[in-house]
């Protein structure tokens, strides 16, 4: 876990090397209080939550996270410093986890300098801290997810672009396959045990409570056990690319 770690700060600190990470986090942050003031209808709804800004995560993410994981093999490969990085007394799992932990630290990173909206709702009223906290660290959780998927479609391709449409497609279809859309397209002729299969594979389905603050066990397992599968498949190409 040291090499990991090692991998980590490296990656870190090249986000900050670059404008990658100060743009990823201005443009969070501006979509985020357009989200929650403009679209979300913050002070029309008369209530001192944050509950218009984590309903926006699923979406904002989408396009997001992508952004941020389609360099983490994909530059790599382009650049051919994947094979010096394989060079390095360090395996391949540990490459992994260590580039998933630097990009999925930009992302808490990014989340925690919202804490201007915050002190906007305890400034306008008196609102469940607990239940903001919760909201936040499920928030993070899931964008493991979308971070997950990500780095995998990045070590499929040297193209970042490639890379970066394939993550929005696939992380579209989990987010959406739990909506009324998706769902009343099957209404009609499949069974509700299909339905609810569908619905329960959804990021929506699972981030409705977390946004609430309810960090149920089951949603938490499933954003978890999505990311382990996902970098787990990550690690395999990457050990199959090595052996080409």
């Amino acid at each position: 876990m040291r090499n990991s770690w090692l991998v980590a700060k490296r990656e870190f600190s090249s986000f900050f090397a670059s404008p990658v990470a100060y743009v990823f986090i201005a443009i969070f942050l501006m979509l985020s209080s357009v989200f929650t003031f403009f679209v979300g209808n913050f002070y029309d709804r008369g209530q001192a939550d944050l509950l218009p800004f984590f309903n926006f995560h699923p979406w904002l993410y989408l396009f997001l996270v992508p952004a941020i994981g389609m360099r983490s093999w994909a530059e790599e490969r382009r650049s051919g410093t994947i094979e010096l990085l394989m060079t390095l007394p360090i395996t391949a799992t540990e490459a992994v986890i260590g580039k998933f932990v630097a990009a999925w630290g930009v992302l808490g990173l990014s989340l925690s300098l919202t804490f201007p909206l915050w002190i906007t709702v305890n400034y306008l009223g008196d609102p469940d801290n607990g239940i903001i906290i919760a909201a936040y660290i499920g928030s993070w959780i899931m964008s493991g997810a979308f971070l997950a998927i990500s780095m995998c479609m990045s070590a499929i391709t040297k193209n970042q672009v490639v890379a970066f449409i394939l993550a929005i497609v696939i992380c579209f279809l989990f987010v959406v396959c739990g909506s009324s859309i998706v769902l009343d397209a099957f209404q009609h002729w499949a069974g509700n045990l299909i339905i609810d299969t569908i619905a329960s594979f959804s990021f929506l389905t699972h981030f409705e409570a977390m946004a609430k603050g309810v960090l149920a066990l089951n949603d938490v397992g499933y954003f978890a056990i999505l990311t382990v599968l996902w970098l787990y498949a990550c690690l395999i190409i990457i050990e199959q690319k090595k052996a080409d």
